[in-house]
């Protein structure tokens, strides 16, 4: 059965839901004509392995691949520069129904710095990995944390094929330094930690559903355990009065400035 075209902007109560909670998902947010061609052209970037890529192997992470040498050592991780992919990222990421929602959880302009994410996030059947508890917030460089990132579902995403776990609340929690490892994921190990790891919910996403989550609010994945590929468009946004800092790697890029 079809769903119905959501509406064309949060309702008060899931704007309180994504700042109590730091995520919250909107289903079918994505015209199928839309969803359809960002699909056609992330199966044809995966196909032909069309640069730039990142493959599992440059992470290093759990279950990836040791190197590009090793078997599965060309599992592509991400295809980058989504946005230049094709003309339907761009008309996704400025439709009204997804401005709109960005205006109100950031404010009346809003800006997609191109220098993060702007990919196609997979995961393949074999030689995929762990993604473990972190904040996006760890890589960037802004003026202040507070940036949203929009999860776009191009197929069906489950706890067996790796999709998103939260810890609700988390992005408006405080964290001493030794919570984290050394490469600042959260330390599952760690007395303060275990009771936040009790609260963690799954984020299962049908083709076209949406998680919006705050760029603090923790978050992880496991390897894709399935025999299909999942395929998922991730974009950031920020207000535009919360540039990048100079001379980073986040002001490296150019900016799109949303209608």
């Amino acid at each position: 059965m079809a769903r119905s075209t959501p509406a064309d902007s949060f309702t008060p109560a899931e704007v309180e839901q994504f700042q109590r909670d730091g995520y919250i998902v909107v289903r079918g947010l994505a015209p199928d004509d839309l969803l359809q061609r960002m699909r056609e052209v992330t199966l044809e970037g995966l196909a032909r392995v069309i640069e730039p890529v990142e493959f599992e192997a440059d992470l290093h992470y759990p279950g990836a691949p040791v190197s590009h040498d090793a078997e599965g050592g060309r599992t592509v991780r991400r295809l980058k520069q989504a946005l230049t992919r094709d003309h339907a990222f761009l008309q996704w990421m400025t439709l009204p129904r997804l401005v709109n929602r960005l205006k109100q959880l950031l404010g009346p302009r809003v800006v997609c710095p191109l220098a993060h994410h702007n990919c196609i996030m997979t995961k393949e059947p074999r030689h995929s990995s762990d993604t473990g508890w972190h904040q996006d917030i760890r890589y960037w460089s802004f003026t202040r944390p507070e940036l949203v990132n929009v999860w776009l579902a191009l197929g069906a995403e489950t706890p067996e094929n790796g999709c998103l776990k939260l810890i609700p609340g988390t992005h408006r929690m405080k964290f001493e330094r030794d919570q984290f490892d050394d490469d600042l994921f959260l330390r599952e190990d760690h007395p303060a930690n275990r009771p936040l790891l009790d609260k963690v919910v799954h984020a299962p996403l049908e083709p076209g559903d949406v998680l919006f989550f705050h760029c603090l609010a923790f978050h992880a994945a496991t390897r894709n355990y399935t025999t299909e590929t999942k395929l998922s468009a991730v974009f950031t946004f920020r207000p535009l009065d919360n540039p990048p800092l100079p001379n980073s790697r986040s002001s490296d890029s150019a900016e799109l400035l949303l209608p």
